[in-house]
């Protein structure tokens, strides 16, 4: 057979129906589609968003589907893309996808400025309901327990620098601020303009500390300077997931500013998480919940309490022991109560499925769901989106219960099959050798 060659080809002026090219469809996006299908999703959300359209029939081109908006952010979390721009790439680069999102070939599919418009125009409101729609489909698979619950957190990147925080007092960037201190000092002279050098090395030598109290962001206010995991300094958001540890759902994705203590928003996410448990339908009531130690406080337990609920949340390890003469009664009691219940081994039990569970869930939504760094500005916005992400999140769960399979590139790829199929074949060659171990001496003893 000859050897074909590459070379410049004229585009066919038509191209009928028959000659279109076409996509089997993904396997996973066709399930997710029959299970959206199914659930009445595309009926309902354009009920749902029908009020923020006009209602009168106008000439030019009509608007995109709210079905097709939600899907195209539910991609950015299945295929691991955090900004707009590259889920509008990929939507239009793929013929799996446009059949997923319902895009015929003859049609764009939609950009990212159209997407940027569609979530200004739809209030928190609406993201918050999708999220509970999403947990409404868990509740009728009975997928959702409620009773016990996790909650973690962890910062994000925000879509801000660090060279774009100025004073709160004076609005001066960092180096007005450090040509002022130079004059003050008496190192430069009032009408002398000091050298990036001059200006580095004076910064290098003074002690400095950056505060959310006297700095901030002029790209995005809202968000707050933090240490990331990695050890970085950074402008960051704070998400905390409240995960239920029966069905690995998360009943709650909160965005907080990153200055605030886990101790603070603890129970306004178990609050929210409890909400989206009515509003599913579900008949569950959260009664116990596990948090690590950095959410233990005597007014964060009083509180938990008097919500009636059960917390299991270690005690950090202090120098002195606790003084409680400047404090309610109630304090010391609650206290000493979580202090009992964490000494039981149901505590053990429960830490160690909180770790596993709520880590997991940061690291399918942030690490391989692309919202470890935001790409949005303000804490609204950021919140829209990552409550999508959750949603999908909660999707791909129902979907890895139903059928096995939780996100696309799950077992589709030819060496992802034959290393499953290493997988069940060292398994079963450790259940014959465990067998013949077990056999062997029975034998002996019948022979």
């Amino acid at each position: 057979m000859a050897m074909g060659k590459r070379k410049q080809q004229q585009e066919a002026l038509f191209v009928t129906y028959d000659n279109l090219p076409r996509s089997a469809g993904h396997p996973f996006y066709l399930k997710l589609n029959r299970l959206l299908n199914e659930a009445g999703f595309d009926r309902w959300i354009e009920q749902r968003c029908a009020p923020y359209y006009s209602q009168e029939e106008k000439r030019g081109q009509p608007s995109i589907p709210p079905g097709t908006y939600f899907r195209m952010l539910m991609v950015g979390y299945f295929e691991n893309i955090g900004s707009q721009r590259g889920i509008a790439w990929r939507c239009a680069d793929s013929l799996s996808l446009r059949e997923f999102l319902g895009v015929p070939l003859g049609e764009d599919t939609p950009d990212h400025s159209s997407m940027t418009r569609i979530r200004k125009r739809f209030p928190a409101e609406v993201f918050r309901e999708m999220f509970q729609f999403v947990l409404q489909i868990a509740e009728q698979q009975q997928l959702l327990s409620g009773k016990t619950v996790g909650v973690d957190s962890t910062t994000l990147e925000a879509n801000a620098a660090m060279n774009s925080i100025v004073r709160r007092d004076t609005g001066e960037d960092w180096q007005e601020y450090l040509t002022r201190l130079m004059r003050e000092e008496g190192l430069a002279a009032e009408d002398e303009q000091p050298t990036d050098e001059d200006l580095r090395r004076f910064d290098k030598r003074r002690k400095k500390k950056v505060s959310n109290e006297e700095w901030q962001s002029t790209t995005d206010p809202d968000s707050r300077i933090a240490r990331m995991k990695d050890g970085r300094t950074h402008l960051a958001y704070k998400a905390e997931h409240v995960v239920d540890l029966q069905t690995d759902m998360v009943l709650a994705a909160e965005i907080h500013p990153a200055d605030h203590g886990d101790s603070q928003t603890m129970v306004d996410s178990v609050v929210e998480a409890q909400a989206n448990l009515q509003a599913a339908g579900s008949a569950a009531t959260i009664e116990e919940v596990a948090a690590d130690k950095g959410y233990h406080s005597a007014a964060n337990l009083t509180l938990c309490e008097t919500l009636r609920l059960r917390t299991y949340i270690p005690e950090p390890q202090r120098r002195h022991g606790n003084r409680w003469t400047d404090k309610p009664e109630d304090d010391q009691r609650c206290v000493y109560n979580n202090r009992r219940r964490i000494a039981r081994a149901k505590s053990k039990r429960l830490q160690r499925a909180r770790s596993e569970l709520c880590e997991r869930s940061f690291a399918h939504i942030c690490n391989s769901g692309g919202m470890r760094r935001s790409w949005l500005w303000g804490l609204v916005d950021v919140s829209k989106r990552y409550l999508i992400a959750a949603a999908a999140h909660n999707l791909g769960r129902i979907l890895f219960k139903l059928f096995g399979i939780g996100k696309p590139r799950a077992l589709q790829a030819e060496g992802g099959l034959a290393g499953f199929v290493q997988l069940i074949n060292a398994w079963l060659l450790t259940l014959q050798t465990m067998l013949i171990r077990f056999l062997n001496p029975i034998r002996r003893r019948a022979s």
